[in-house]
């Protein structure tokens, strides 16, 4: 029994496992190959592999995704050997905290979560917006964002903490739109989904049903402009009702101080 890297001939062996993670399937066969090439792709092996996990290490935070582990060799604590593999290497390079992202359904690895030391830190909803053409809105590219409003942001389903610089190079590159009304404001950050094509990833703070409606007519023309085919939204807040908008599942946002 080893944790050792993936390789490309590994492919076939995982996927295997991964086909039914989930009502609708998996979507491990998309990142794969991104995976593979960032590095950090661990696997657990039994004379062939059984389980799976990816670590993303960004400054002195670790994400970890992708925890996969055949049915048939479950309740050996598979998943927290790779969990323990990955923030031992975190902790070698000076990693400060650990995220990962729950179902907040999903009892057993909440529980596995916690028996890591990981607490749900924050929870998120998950929104799909229909692409459409739309002029029914007033928005403007914001030149500053208060980092006390979005600590955290999107990019390609990972949680990455803000700064005044990140924030202020993301308004440069016209990535952070807001909607002002009656002393409300909504304010997104957007971004490419680098692992699906033509997938637009949306962080949304809401502040209003009406400044987030301006926010989502942006994003559905936006979209239809930019020859997207599907819109991804992630916020902390319940959007209400909104022509197209699906609410798809919660997560949680789970933490763990490396310290």
């Amino acid at each position: 029994m080893e944790i050792r890297e993936a390789t490309s001939f590994d492919k076939n062996s995982v996927l295997k496992f991964c086909k039914h993670t989930f009502s609708w399937g998996d979507y491990i066969d998309k990142v794969w190959s991104s995976w593979l090439e960032e590095g950090n792709l661990f696997l657990f092996e039994k004379q062939f592999p059984v389980g799976m996990c990816h670590a993303f290490y960004f400054e002195h935070q670790i994400w970890i995704e992708g925890i996969r582990i055949d049915s048939n060799f479950r309740r050996e604590k598979i998943g927290s050997k790779l969990v323990t593999h990955a923030e031992l290497i975190g902790k070698n390079n000076n990693a400060l905290f650990s995220y990962m992202l729950i179902d907040t359904e999903n009892k057993k690895s909440i529980f596995m979560a916690n028996s890591l030391d990981y607490e749900i830190f924050q929870k998120w909803h998950y929104y799909s917006l229909i692409p459409k053409k739309n002029l029914n809105f007033k928005i403007e590219f914001t030149k500053s964002v208060n980092p006390d409003i979005f600590p955290f942001y999107v990019d390609s389903w990972r949680w990455f903490p803000t700064n005044e610089k990140i924030l202020s190079d993301l308004c440069t590159q016209n990535k952070v739109i807001k909607s002002s009304l009656d002393g409300k404001d909504s304010i997104a950050i957007i971004g490419d989904y680098k692992h699906l094509a033509k997938t637009l990833i949306v962080t949304l703070f809401s502040g209003s049903f009406d400044t987030s409606s301006d926010i989502l007519y942006y994003l559905q023309n936006y979209a239809i402009e930019k020859n997207y085919e599907r819109i991804q939204i992630l916020t902390k807040e319940n959007l209400p009702f909104f022509d197209s908008l699906e609410y798809k599942i919660s997560f949680n946002l789970m933490k763990k101080s490396l310290i």
